[in-house]
């Protein structure tokens, strides 16, 4: 079950991300996660084509349509839980896509500092 009062990394409740294409480990439109959620599926990034390329060329192919796991594939523009992880190698590689705070996960800081999420924030000024 779900804890509909998860945080993000801004410590307030958890936004939603996207319901299309529906997003999120629970595929519930947020980037709700739990102990098995190994690739911690909690940014959610609104994609861009130099983003979608970067991880298709690094071995994430996001494009690609994979209805069997309910994955519609991504365009330009989509939002998606991202794994933090795959987030934090784009930021490296300076292919880091726009991000929503409010609607990503507080485990995302596990993984990367707030200083260089805001960076990337559409959502905050």
């Amino acid at each position: 079950m779900v804890d509909k009062k998860q945080k993000n990394v801004l410590g307030e409740d958890l936004e939603l991300c996207s319901t299309n294409p529906l997003t999120g480990w629970y595929r519930d439109g947020c980037c709700n996660t739990d102990e098995n959620d190994k690739g911690v599926h909690t940014v959610c990034a609104k994609v861009t084509n130099d983003f979608l390329l970067w991880c298709k060329n690094a071995g994430n192919d996001l494009i690609t349509p994979h209805p069997e796991f309910g994955f519609p594939g991504l365009k330009d523009g989509d939002c998606w839980c991202v794994c933090a992880s795959w987030y934090a190698r784009a930021v490296e590689a300076n292919k880091g896509c726009p991000i929503f705070l409010k609607r990503t996960h507080v485990n995302t800081l596990k993984i990367m500092p707030i200083e260089v999420l805001k960076k990337y924030a559409i959502d905050i000024s």
